[in-house]
Order: C-alpha cells, then structure tokens, then sequence
C-alpha cells in the first residue's frame, strides 16, 4: 500500500483516472478536489505506482467514529484482485468505525452481490444503486435571481434530505457548504426556495425544491446554474437519480443530460459495537 502526497504524482493520477470514465468519477471527483486546495483533507491509497490496479481515497485525518458522512471513501480498481487485497492486507481503511464507499459499476454488475463486488464480507451494510448523469449545454432563465448557500441553511437542508435528520449530517452539509459550489432559489426573505450543492467527490446532491415551490422551474435553473459553476471550474458535471425517481428522470432527460451505462453504489459499513447507537 502506497500513500501519495506528492503533488506531481496526485497531478499525474488525475489524469491518469480520465482513461477510465465513467467508473472512475468518484475517484477522480475527490483527487481534482485534493489538487484545489483539499478543502475536505482527504488522501489517496494505492496498490501500487505508477502501475496502479486500486485506488481508495480517504480521510487524510482522524475522524468521528459515528459519522458515516465524513468517513467517505471512494474506490476505483481495474482488477477485483488488487482492491480485495488492498482492503484485506494493509490499514487502507479504519474497520473500527462507521464508514461508507461509494464507487461506480458497469450495470451488468448489477445482479451481484454488494458486498462481494465492492470487496466488503460479513459487514452491516445500507445499499444504494443511482444512474449517473452528465449535464452539457444546459439553459438558464434569466428571470430568477440566483445565489450561493450559506451555513445558516444547513439544518432546512438536513430537514429535507432523505440521508438527513441528525446533528453529524448537519455538520456534515455545512461543511460542504462551506467547502465547494453550490446555487439555490432565495425568496424575497433570503429563504431557500430550491437548490443544489456539491460533495466531497465533484458529485452533484440533494438537489431539492420545497412542495409548495415545485412546478415553477426552481430545479431546471438551480441544476443548469450549478452545472455551469463545476464547468468554469474544470469538473466534470456529474450526479446520482434513483431509477425510481421518475420526475427528477424527466427532468434531467428535458435537460439533455446524459445516462451512462452504469451504476453509482454506497456500502455504509458499522461496525458491531455500533449497532445500537444513533448515528
């Protein structure tokens, strides 16, 4: 196992990772955000280099145990081999507290098992499968007055979020907030009608618009505005919809945004000591 904190070679991974879109999104997210300043103090793992056949990246610094949020890793490998023993044999992850992995499958990985597929056994595990989605040449209707997110809007984000409702999550979008683009529909009160916000791994998420708000184009001008930030920042324009989802389907397909053949997946692994505790 391999820590890469020399810049040239992180510069040298980036590009590297463009080689192997789309299952490489996530890794590549959270590396072009470690080569921007790391606003999120993360690292990367590798099997080995230059020759890599895993890569994890993960927090650079110790972590609440309990927060499955911040205790986020992102995983690509080119053979199942290397990132099993990656996981097994070295400390490239912390087992004794509340983590997650997200990584990016090819669908006809889809029938198989989570766990053996992203190389975890015998864990506790919350499962999530998401298209992913590019946004290009997308619109933006100049009648509505734009802004950014701020901290104060954190705890009606925790409110409305499906992943939300505790205090860690709060924290946890705050942070993003505070660390990476994000747009919202303010009213005449500086109240968030709708928007959109970016985590730690270039991922576009909880694009939301209140119920009574809905239908008046907030979601198409708060996703059409973000994506333009990420671009003028060199992103890649990306995020996750739930198949089921079939509204926000509809809406990114009028946008011309683009499927990839894959799956995006999330494991959130507690440990048994954990079990009982909120979290």
């Amino acid at each position: 196992m391999l820590v890469l904190n020399c810049s040239t070679k992180l510069q040298m991974l980036e590009k590297m990772l463009r080689w192997s879109f789309p299952v490489s999104l996530k890794v590549y997210g959270a590396v072009m955000n470690i080569n921007r300043g790391n606003p999120f103090r993360k690292e990367v793992v590798v099997d080995s280099w230059p020759d890599f056949k895993a890569v994890i990246t993960r927090p650079q610094r110790q972590t609440d145990d309990l927060d499955h949020y911040t205790n986020a890793h992102a995983v690509f490998y080119k053979e199942p081999q290397a990132y099993q023993e990656l996981l097994e044999n070295t400390n490239a992850i912390n087992w004794e507290q509340i983590f997650q992995i997200q990584g990016i499958v090819l669908t006809w990985f889809k029938g198989n098992r989570i766990d053996e597929l992203v190389g975890l056994k015998s864990l506790n595990g919350a499962q999530f499968f998401f298209l992913i989605y590019f946004l290009y040449s997308l619109r933006m209707d100049p009648k509505f007055t734009l802004a950014y997110l701020d901290i104060s809007h954190s705890s009606l984000l925790n409110k409305t979020w499906s992943r939300g409702g505790n205090p860690r999550c709060e924290k946890y979008l705050a942070n993003l907030i505070c660390s990476f683009p994000s747009a919202c529909v303010l009213d005449d009160k500086r109240y968030p009608l709708s928007w959109s916000l970016t985590d730690q791994f270039a991922t576009m998420i909880h694009s939301y618009t209140l119920p009574e708000h809905r239908r008046k184009g907030f979601s198409r001008l708060v996703t059409t505005t973000l994506a333009k930030k990420l671009h003028s920042c060199g992103f890649p324009v990306q995020g996750n919809v739930l198949e089921a989802n079939l509204p926000s389907v509809s809406l990114l397909k009028s946008m011309n945004a683009h499927f990839l053949p894959c799956s995006f997946f999330r494991v959130i692994h507690t440990p048994f000591q954990f079990l009982t505790k909120p979290h």
